[in-house]
């Protein structure tokens, strides 16, 4: 998710303007956990400057790595399967323009791509030029119609596909194929985030949809060819779930081979077609295990050989930490990633009394402290939804809002028309202040529940507690909540923001609807320069905070550990697999 990760849905963005210098882990003598110099292993081993490829290196015996949930769609940029689970596999299968490194930086992926050029600036005009011979793992070539289906899907302008996001898309002015290896937009105003279009593993495969339904080329499919429209819709909106090696190749280094639905454990193999370096393991296994305990233990026995987590927990690391005598390297890192509580505004939440006097009752302070201090010593309470501490931008616009105490929070319920009643709940309108907090299966978050229900048990609210392994894959995207608790994940950039909180956002899930931050958000994807994009995103994050309508946690930090491989790193937004194809086996 920004998708964002908990399971997340996840959100793609990207912005050569305002991408972070770097957001990586420590060294062994830094105050973040991990037990070796993992900032070292954050680059690409072949990456120079702005440019990555996949680095020389031997092929070597299989590797078995854990995430926390499963793999559930080979697309995974409909919004009703949008989820970094699913980008945690794709990374490595499905290619981009762009790639990112462990610092967050974007990088042109030369394995694939000739250029990405800036050809206009009044108009903008944007040239993506691809490499000849990139090949999808069934032969057919990855080529400009890739491109094509990619704009068509996210446009906005043809009706069907439930595309998780079309920021940057609908500006794009009747692009297209200057030849089979080049595609053009002219966009109807800057954009200054195009570099994270076509990525996120959202290049689906053209011809596949040719094959299946009857069109010969995707291409000459405009948005407003409803019949035509709509059997490219269907297909890309409904067949790309789960895996079947008949409709769905590789892209990248390697293929998913296999899918086990009951297990959750996805299989790659290597891409046959791959013209970049071949090395690195022959085959990978990614199981799914959401106890972070029983990852930790099943790295110990010697059944996996990385555990990757984005929910950390301390006595999962407690125990990875200790397992260096084994020749395990445990590693935490910052990510752009955050856990947080959207209130949905069709239900209880509509009264803004009900929602200020929730964000007073939380102490985040405290849910920080007890959840992640052994994970990362230095974590602290997130006071922004749309920076991250240490970002050009960032103002904390939550600290005086969340975590004010109880009598606060009764205060304003008072002043807001709540009595509280004879069961000490507060009430109005014949409605009791009785809310439930949904969230997947995960020990942590039911954890963060049972702290907040005694913060607001003080105050007069009754908390719920509610366990879903479906809520994020079928509930969250239909507003099916009170209190949604999971966890946003980005790339380091902005636009896609716009998506999950302007009003009719095709992320924006929980009702809101406010002009000020429809226009901020406008005004930053339309700027034509760093500082007036930043400016509009802090106004658009002052409106948000105004709102109650999003109360940020904490930014989640990563927690992964590996034996008998060089060097592994936990990308912020891809997880462990995004230079799995220059990894070296030591044992």
């Amino acid at each position: 998710m920004r998708r964002s990760k908990v399971v997340s849905a996840i959100s793609l963005v990207a912005a050569s303007a305002l991408v972070l210098s770097a957001c990586g882990g420590g060294d062994g003598d830094s105050n973040d956990g991990s037990t070796a110099d993992v900032k070292s292993m954050a680059e690409g081993k072949a990456q120079q400057g702005d440019t990555y490829k996949i680095a020389e290196v031997p092929e070597s015996d299989p590797v078995t790595v854990a995430i926390d949930e499963a793999f559930s769609a080979y697309n995974n940029k409909t919004a009703d399967a949008n989820s970094s689970y699913n980008n945690y596999i794709l990374t490595a299968t499905i290619i981009g323009p762009f790639t990112l490194d462990g610092n967050n930086k974007v990088l042109l992926n030369e394995d694939v791509m000739e250029s990405v050029t800036v050809k206009s600036q009044d108009p903008q005009v944007v040239e993506w030029k691809m490499k000849d011979g990139v090949k999808w793992s069934d032969g057919a070539p990855w080529n400009c119609k890739d491109f094509y289906l990619n704009w068509l899907s996210h446009s906005g302008k043809a009706e069907g596909f439930n595309s998780s996001s079309s920021t940057g898309y609908e500006l794009m002015d009747d692009p297209k194929c200057t030849d089979d290896l080049t595609f053009e937009a002219t966009f109807t105003e800057p954009y200054l985030d195009y570099k994270g279009l076509f990525a996120d593993q959202s290049l689906m495969p053209a011809h596949i949809i040719e094959q299946k339904t009857g069109i010969s080329d995707i291409r000459e499919v405009k948005p407003t060819d409803t019949e035509n429209v709509k059997k490219v819709a269907d297909f890309w909106a409904g067949e790309w779930k789960g895996f079947d090696a008949a409709t769905m190749p590789g892209s990248g280094p390697y293929k998913i081979k296999s899918f086990d639905p009951n297990s959750g454990t996805v299989v790659l193999d290597k891409n046959p077609e791959w013209i970049g370096a071949k090395g690195g393991p022959r085959e990978i296994t990614v199981r799914a295990i959401p106890d972070t305990k029983a990852m930790a233990t099943a790295l110990q026995n010697g059944e996996i050989d990385v555990a990757a987590s984005t929910q950390p927990d301390d006595t999962a690391a407690d125990t990875m930490k200790g397992l260096s005598s084994q020749g395990v390297t445990y590693g935490s890192a910052a990510q752009l990633t955050f856990e947080h509580f959207d209130l949905n505004y069709n239900r209880l939440f509509k009264d803004e009394a009900a929602r200020k006097a929730f964000f007073e009752v939380v102490d985040r302070q405290e849910i920080t402290d007890k959840l992640l201090k052994g994970v990362l010593s230095d974590a602290k309470p997130l006071n922004s939804i749309v920076f991250f501490e240490g970002e050009d931008g960032f103002v904390d616009n939550y600290g005086e809002r969340a975590g004010q105490g109880a009598e606060a929070a009764e205060k304003t319920l008072q002043e807001g028309g709540w009595t509280k009643g004879q069961d000490g709940i507060y009430q109005k309108d014949g409605e009791r202040f009785s809310v439930t907090i949904s969230h997947n299966e995960n020990e942590r978050r039911s954890r963060t529940v049972e702290i907040v229900q005694s913060q607001a048990r003080a105050a007069g609210i009754e908390i719920k507690d509610e366990t879903d392994p479906n809520f994020l894959k079928g509930r969250v995207d239909k507003g099916d909540y009170d209190i949604a608790l999971f966890g946003w994940s980005a790339a380091p950039f902005k636009a896609e923001q716009k998506a999950i909180y302007i009003t009719g956002g095709g992320q924006n899930w929980q009702g809101l609807s406010d002009p000020k931050i429809d226009q901020a958000f406008d005004t930053a994807t339309s700027a034509t320069d760093e500082a007036a994009a930043t400016k509009a995103y802090q106004e658009a994050d002052k409106a948000l905070a105004e709102q109650y309508a999003t109360l940020p946690i904490f930014a989640t930090p990563s927690m992964w550990a590996f034996r008998n491989i060089d060097r592994v790193y936990m990308q912020s937004y891809n997880g462990v697999l995004w230079n799995v194809g220059e990894w070296e086996r030591t044992g």
